[in-house]
């Protein structure tokens, strides 16, 4: 069996999602593509050897022979397209985060249940071999009870100045940490129940002018009373720095690292090796991953292995520690409408 899918947004992150879809996944048929700058949706058609293009999705949604969609456009839009996608009865992947308010992710998730459709929701770092090898050895209680996790997101670049203002992409925490407190919720099995967090622009003070900061800590109460740190940053000039470690009651598990290539220089009194360039690099392979997993539970009608509710939790902490920063306190998830658990 296959899958007819249609991609909606052609940017850079829809390129690499149509790529895997034309060329690295069997079961999946890429058949139209939509984007509002229809070039973007041409230049990638023609790499993908799509026929179908189109500048208003409504026109994708509308084709007959379009099982399912996979949603690239700006977070602002994620639940406009997504609920569009559903009523059309279209099965739905949708990049992170699934929105920037629990009331539109409640929209979303509400129009997918009357619908009957599946979403899945693009947090592709629990596709990546290092995090789903992690995560065996920690259910697994090769480290015991875990109790503490440290997650370090830093890019090597300042985002667009435009993207970075609150309304288009939830400012730095919700946009870059929205994937380390998914990451923090699966791996230590519970749920975030407070954040605390600090931060400020001390590098690019133009980001100050759209409401936005170069550098964050957030520090993550668990309701089993483990304890997390988060810290991101848009100036890690080295490189694209993704780590993760799991603290257990028996030992530890250390995820990621800075180094691309397995290749050392040593001269003297120096050893010196490349770094990740960016976030293509290090997570290629789970970009295919996680479409071919879509794609999958669609064919053989399975649950998703990341759904709708999984990525309220994560927006939540996000809009936790976003409110903890701007009110300079302690703020616990109920506050802000997610679980109190």
């Amino acid at each position: 069996m296959s899958l007819n899918i249609g991609l909606i947004g052609a940017g850079r992150m829809g390129s690499t999602l149509a790529h895997h879809l034309a060329f690295a996944v069997d079961s999946a048929n890429l058949v139209a593509i939509a984007d509002s700058y229809e070039d973007n949706a041409r230049k990638t058609a023609a790499k993908c050897n799509v026929a179908n293009v189109y500048s208003d999705y409504q026109a994708l949604l509308a084709r007959d022979d379009v099982d399912a969609v996979v949603i690239v456009t700006p977070t602002n839009t994620h639940v406009e397209v997504i609920k569009a996608a559903a009523q059309a009865g279209k099965h739905i992947f949708t990049e992170k985060p699934l929105a920037l308010t629990l009331e539109k992710c409640d929209e979303a998730m509400a129009a997918v249940r009357a619908a009957g459709v599946k979403m899945m929701v693009g947090f592709m770092r629990r596709f990546d071999a290092a995090y789903v090898e992690a995560k065996k050895k920690i259910d697994a209680g090769e480290i015991g009870n875990p109790v503490m996790i440290k997650l370090v997101g830093r890019d090597p670049w300042r985002t667009d100045l435009e993207f970075a203002r609150r309304e288009n992409s939830g400012g730095l925490i919700a946009d870059m940490a929205i994937h380390d407190f998914d990451l923090a919720r699966w791996l230590m099995g519970s749920e975030v129940i407070r954040t605390t967090s600090e931060g400020d622009c001390l590098v690019f003070p133009e980001l100050k002018d759209v409401g936005d900061i170069d550098n964050a800590v957030v520090n993550l109460k668990f309701a089993n009373g483990a304890l997390g740190n988060v810290d991101v940053s848009r100036n890690a000039i080295y490189g694209y720095d993704i780590r993760t470690e799991v603290v257990g009651s028996g030992g530890s598990v250390f995820i990621g690292g800075l180094q691309q290539t397995m290749t050392w220089t040593l001269k003297k009194n120096q050893i010196s090796h490349d770094a990740i360039p960016g976030f293509m690099a290090r997570f290629a392979d789970a970009y295919a991953a996680e479409i071919r997993a879509f794609v999958d539970c669609i064919i053989q009608d399975r649950p998703v292995p990341i759904t709708g509710a999984d990525a309220r939790a994560a927006t939540a902490i996000a809009i936790a520690a976003t409110r903890s920063l701007d009110e300079a306190r302690p703020v616990n998830i109920a506050e802000v409408g997610g679980s109190s658990e």
